[in-house]
């Protein structure tokens, strides 16, 4: 699993999730190293094992010839209380670090494998994510 080397704040602010105030990705939006891509359009948080879960099926459906590129990073560390403990006393403990993905944004890129292969491997990986992806192609110039 993915996680940053060091952090300079321990526990983050929540942050809104209103729905209707979400904007779309303005960056990482366009399919660059692979051929083919998995394109989020909605928002979701992706946490990092949810990440890994994707990573190994896209490598298990491509075989040893195909290329992977994950071009998101899960830095937001989040809190979770444990179980069974009453409500206040503070906030609870960082237990996983998670990504925040805005419509439009390219998360894997797959290249050296055929149309079919590809598109059945992201296929399978966007199952794996809480959000729905619609996989794109590179737009040749």
């Amino acid at each position: 699993m993915q996680f940053p080397k060091k952090v300079k704040f321990r526990k983050w602010h929540t942050k809104r999730k209103n729905p209707n105030k979400i904007g779309v990705a303005s960056r990482g939006n366009k399919v660059s190293f692979g051929s083919y891509g998995l394109k989020a359009t909605t928002y979701a948080r992706v946490k990092s094992n949810q990440i890994e879960a994707a990573r190994r099926c896209i490598s298990r459906t491509s075989g040893k010839t195909g290329k992977i590129w994950i071009r998101i990073f899960p830095d937001r560390p989040f809190t979770r209380k444990a179980a069974e403990v009453g409500m206040g006393k503070g906030k609870g403990e960082p237990s996983g670090f998670e990504c925040e993905v805005l419509p439009g944004r390219i998360m894997f890129e797959v290249d050296g494998v055929s149309e079919a292969v590809a598109r059945e491997a992201l296929r399978k990986a966007g199952t794996k994510l809480p959000l729905k992806s619609v996989i794109v192609s590179r737009e040749l110039i």
